[in-house]
């Protein structure tokens, strides 16, 4: 049962400063890996808050994107507000928004074990967990362009192409939308797009970080696996890299459950940092 003083609402953009002021200031903030930042969300749903005696002392946002597919963006809780008292009425009305936005699957990467506790206790289930590898450009060697495939810089002109590959080579937890794509783009350091005489058949997105380059998005559609194209946009993002005094290192992350993936980034030199992130799946009752 919600405390007496407590107002669940949704959020607004006059709420900004003081979602951002929880954010900053409050230890227990889960936000999620994301292209955009939590307030950035601000004005889609489900985006709720807590005040307690006027003041916001909690927000869950976790807006669908691609539909169906939710992932909990931000939860964050004044210290002085007890989590059971957070949470509850917080995820109770999200799952009514959500529901009726025939949004059916929930997901969230934890790295805190104290979100992780709440998560299990809620019907959240661990799926798989995300691990993180690294390249050093020391262990740099050549990797070919296919025959028949043409390796150039992505432009923003590409972008509903690039969406279509995307859709196309994940499931739909996975998958990134072309909103997403269009934020992503803008972030970049380094992105490029193989394609064929019959039209894109792969791309790779990097950003940026002080220690080098983050390989953020790799696809391949499957019908163009196993040719050698993974290996050819990588290949060269590291020459990319190599070519940058300071670029060091490269890093990705992919499913502890994607052999594949991971094959692929051991085969090109890649190398586990011994960080993983478990991920946690609510499936809605439809």
């Amino acid at each position: 049962m919600m405390e007496a003083n407590l107002r669940l609402r949704p959020a607004v953009l006059a709420d900004q400063q003081q979602i951002a002021d929880l954010i900053l200031f409050q230890q227990q903030v889960h936000r999620h890996l994301d292209w955009r930042t939590p307030l950035e969300w601000l004005g889609c749903q489900p985006y709720l808050v807590l005040e307690k005696d006027g003041c916001i002392a909690a927000a869950l946002a976790c807006p669908p994107d691609p539909p169906a597919i939710s992932w909990i963006r931000l939860f964050v809780f004044d210290s002085n507000l007890s989590d059971p008292s957070a949470w509850p009425p917080l995820w109770h009305a999200a799952r009514r928004e959500l529901a009726s936005q025939q949004a059916t699957k929930v997901a969230a990467i934890t790295t805190q074990p104290w979100f992780e506790s709440i998560l299990t206790s809620n019907g959240f289930v661990s799926s798989q967990s995300i691990v993180m590898l690294e390249w050093n450009r020391q262990t740099l060697k050549p990797w070919p362009v296919p025959a028949g495939i043409t390796l150039r810089p992505m432009t923003a002109s590409d972008l509903p192409c690039v969406a279509d590959v995307d859709a196309a080579s994940f499931e739909p937890l996975w998958q990134n939308s072309l909103p997403a794509l269009s934020k992503a783009f803008s972030q970049a350091l380094y992105a490029s797009v193989a394609e064929n005489e019959s039209g894109f058949v792969g791309y790779q997105l990097s950003t940026g970080n002080p220690l080098g380059a983050h390989l953020a998005r790799l696809a391949v559609r499957p019908e163009a696996q196993g040719r050698g194209i993974a290996s050819a946009l990588i290949g060269d993002l590291m020459h990319q890299a190599c070519r940058a005094e300071n670029l060091s290192r490269i890093t990705v992350n992919t499913q502890s459950d994607n052999a594949s993936s991971l094959g692929l980034y051991g085969k090109m030199g890649f190398r586990k940092t011994g960080e993983q992130y478990p991920v946690y799946i609510y499936q809605a009752e439809v």
